[in-house]
């Protein structure tokens, strides 16, 4: 592996899970939960990223106990409530291009723990800090 070249398109998930502006922020939460996810990008219906969404956006947008019954009372809190309401506009992005290495920094500057890749204006990946600890996996064992 060339340590001083990685790229992102090497270590993003390309085509990641979306959701639409006007999806329900119930929907949304029960989306990533289920994928174990924590974050999809938000893309109009020509696939242009508009934001970001997080699971703590959407549970910062209500008080509910983490339980099962508690997701039971944040999902009537939610009621209503869609993903334009709660999500990051106009997040912070990479593309498929960039180093590893400004990616990483980009990640810990904003502090961030994952950035949409887009290329094109269309996105393409999702690149995560668990990406970025893969890749440092990977170089430890060189």
């Amino acid at each position: 592996m060339d340590r001083t070249n990685s790229l992102v398109k090497d270590w993003m998930t390309k085509q990641p899970a979306t959701v639409h502006p006007e999806t329900s922020a119930v929907e949304a939460y029960e989306r990533m939960r289920d994928r174990n996810i924590h974050r999809m990008p938000v893309v109009d219906a020509a696939d242009q990223l508009v934001g970001i969404v997080t699971r703590s956006d959407i549970e910062g947008a209500v008080s509910f106990r983490h339980t099962e019954g508690g997701w039971h009372e944040g999902r009537f809190a939610l009621a209503g409530t869609i993903v334009s309401e709660v999500m990051t506009r106009d997040p912070l992005t990479v593309t498929p291009a960039t180093s590893m290495r400004e990616t990483a920094g980009l990640l810990l500057s904003h502090h961030l723990s994952g950035l949409p890749v887009v290329e094109d204006g269309k996105l393409v990946g999702i690149i995560t800090e668990t990406d970025v600890f893969r890749l440092v996996v990977k170089l430890c064992e060189e």
